[in-house]
């Protein structure tokens, strides 16, 4: 049982050390913000779909092609430096009806 806490607790501590080293690259994932929203927009036709508020003040958005279905998430510190985070295939755009309270 120690050993499988003792693995779980090493493993967990590799992934936010992971995490937070991306964020302080300025290659591979990661470069100046107008960089990336370019090279999004011209190699890949996506613009931007949502935006939100995320950890320690930092701007996390959801860009996709609604033509190709292609989809990137990213996040921005405020320095203006922006990493890629996840991307994908197959985005669909979502309309959410309002759900009342008979309907829950």
């Amino acid at each position: 049982m120690t050993r499988e806490i003792y693995a779980a607790s090493l493993g967990f501590g590799i992934l936010i050390a992971a995490a937070g080293n991306a964020y302080g690259q300025t290659d591979g994932n990661c470069g100046i913000r107008a960089h990336v929203m370019e090279r999004l927009a011209n190699a890949y036709g996506e613009t931007r779909q949502s935006i939100g508020l995320g950890a320690n003040n930092q701007i996390v958005e959801i860009f996709a092609s609604r033509e190709t279905g292609t989809w990137t998430i990213t996040a921005t510190t405020p320095g203006g430096i922006t990493c890629l985070v996840a991307s994908g295939q197959a985005y669909e755009a979502l309309t959410i009806a309002e759900v009342s309270g008979d309907d829950v």
